[in-house]
């Protein structure tokens, strides 16, 4: 990213999921964004055609938490009711859940190995899970009387980063869970500062940390495992707003890691720095009165998605239109030129034109251009890699809706329908039974794995979800409006009836009325449209 362009940032546009937006996230590729809702729907967007692509009806309370797999087939989210799932990205189906005892602030793929998700339960020591079994490992900490603890990948996946509430950072080997390095990270004097969360860069090896003195500090992950344990490591920078001491909400680093954006968790208000010098390069200023949930750049290109109010933000260099980048030798007039014609300008051939020979560009004109082979995208592979995963999912196919189909073109003409109405009766029974059924074989249920974990307090609340004990909390109202009556008896896994592409939950009156229709169909009637 040229810092110019960034100089240039401005608000481009906002993307509205409907329900109320709490946290997004972009594919390796930037090609699809997820936002987790308030009703527990995830939807994904295509954002290079700022259009839907993909809702998936998720979990029944808010999401809170989501994360891509490394090729863009999977999606793991977790919800404020304790729940993790892996989602089936084309299909949307849930490959498994997992319920733990306590809220989940984050979670995240392993950025090589799919099959293993780091977990940071509240109030516990993360956990990592690994999705082939359905096993789990608990962490090791550094204090077990402290266990506000926030965990992260590195930039490839070998080692752990964990910080406690008392500044302890420590450094596990992900394969064995060996302590290999440590350190604490002190205000000036000796006073230790909570860890809020630790965040990695695409590319390079500096990682930032986010702590409650309202200091973002920038570590060089091979200076970490150099010092070792108790090292004491010295931050290659240090930002914060000095003029207003601004505590932050969300931090993280341009897709190039050249640059560090952070939301303020005052207002909506987006800081950007560049790592090299320390600089604050720009300021951006959203609605006032407004407070910020989240913060994402795009991996590949100058854009940051933020989340403030339930609506997406976008923030990108305003393009403008400039026609003479399309021809060379095109010139913008402010007004009308009398031109002067050349004497040969319009003649078929040219008389007077003499023969030059053909030198540099004409030469190269003759030579055999390759345009079959496919060079692979710099952006979009590692340093380690030379080609570009070949089954990566960047986009999803979407089918176009038709309104009002006049008739259906694929179907059987108006001849056979009548002659199949005469022989409805005798098959009756049959088409009652297919029809009770659906046409579609049921979808196998998710398996669900109870995640126990030893010492920890089962009555916590969610922080998206207000405080703890206030049942009358206004933010309780979060999750699916529709049917709350006896949602607190139903198991959140128990298979609902679903109405509708909202995917909203049939409960009551309205679920014994669909059940009266599916089992008393009147022959010749349509089949329900209702798949559970």
């Amino acid at each position: 990213e040229n810092i110019e362009i960034i100089y240039r940032f401005e608000a481009d546009g906002t993307l509205d999921c409907i329900s109320m937006a709490l946290t997004c996230t972009f594919n390796r590729w930037g090609t699809l964004l997820a936002v987790g809702c308030n009703d527990g729907r995830i939807v994904i967007w295509d954002f290079l055609t700022r259009g839907i692509a993909k809702i998936i009806s998720a979990h029944i309370h808010p999401v809170c938490s989501l994360c891509w797999s490394r090729d863009g087939h999977k999606l793991v989210s977790a919800s404020t009711d304790n729940i993790v799932s892996q989602w089936d990205v084309l299909s949307g189906d849930c490959d498994q859940r997992f319920r733990f005892p306590s809220p989940i602030l984050k979670v995240q793929y392993h950025p090589r190995d799919q099959n293993k998700v780091l977990v940071c339960p509240m109030k516990s020591a993360p956990v990592m899970l690994t999705l082939s079994d359905s096993k789990h490992v608990v962490l090791p900490v550094d204090d077990d009387s402290d266990l506000n603890v926030v965990a992260s990948f590195d930039r490839r996946g070998e080692y752990i980063y964990t910080g406690n509430a008392k500044g302890k950072i420590l450094v596990l080997k992900t394969d064995s869970q060996d302590l290999v390095a440590s350190f604490r990270v002190t205000t000036g004097t000796s006073n230790t500062t909570a860890i809020k969360s630790i965040e990695f860069a695409r590319k390079g090896s500096c990682f930032l940390i986010n702590t409650a003195d309202r200091i973002i500090r920038v570590y060089d992950g091979r200076e970490i495992l150099t010092c070792g344990r108790d090292g004491e490591p010295e931050p290659m920078q240090k930002l914060q707003d000095l003029v207003n001491r601004t505590p932050w909400k969300k931090c993280c680093f341009s897709g190039d890691g050249e640059y560090i954006v952070a939301g303020s968790a005052r207002q909506h208000a987006l800081y950007i720095w560049e790592k090299s010098i320390g600089n604050l390069v720009k300021i951006l200023h959203g609605t006032r009165g407004e407070l910020l949930l989240d913060v994402a750049w795009h991996p590949v290109r100058p854009i940051i998605a933020s989340i403030s109010s339930g609506v997406v933000s976008i923030w990108a260099q305003n393009q403008v239109e400039n026609w003479s980048a399309f021809a060379p030798d095109f010139k913008e007039l402010d007004e009308n030129v009398e031109y002067e014609e050349r004497e040969s300008e319009f003649d078929i051939e040219d008389e007077d034109k003499s023969e030059p020979e053909q030198t540099g560009a004409d030469a190269a004109e003759d030579e055999e251009v390759d345009v079959t082979s496919v060079d692979p995208i710099a952006a979009f592979c590692s340093s380690d890699e030379e080609l570009e995963d070949s089954k990566a999912l960047l986009y999803l196919p979407i089918a176009p809706e038709v309104e009002d189909p006049e008739e259906n073109p694929y179907g059987p003409p108006p001849d056979a329908v009548q002659t199949s109405l005469m022989d409805e009766g005798a098959s009756s029974e049959k088409k009652r039974q297919s029809s009770a059924d659906g046409s579609q074989p049921p979808k196998k249920k998710p398996k669900t794995t109870n995640i126990e974990l030893q010492g920890v307090p089962n009555d916590e609340v969610h922080p998206l979800l207000g405080v703890k004990g206030d049942g009358k909390s206004k933010k309780k109202q979060a999750g699916r409006p529709k049917g709350s009556k006896g949602k607190e008896k139903d198991s959140p896994f128990k298979p609902k009836l679903y109405k509708g592409d909202r995917g909203l939950p049939l409960e009551g009156s309205a679920k014994g009325k669909v059940q009266a229709e599916l089992s008393v169909l009147h022959t010749g009637g349509a089949p329900s449209n209702i798949g559970g």
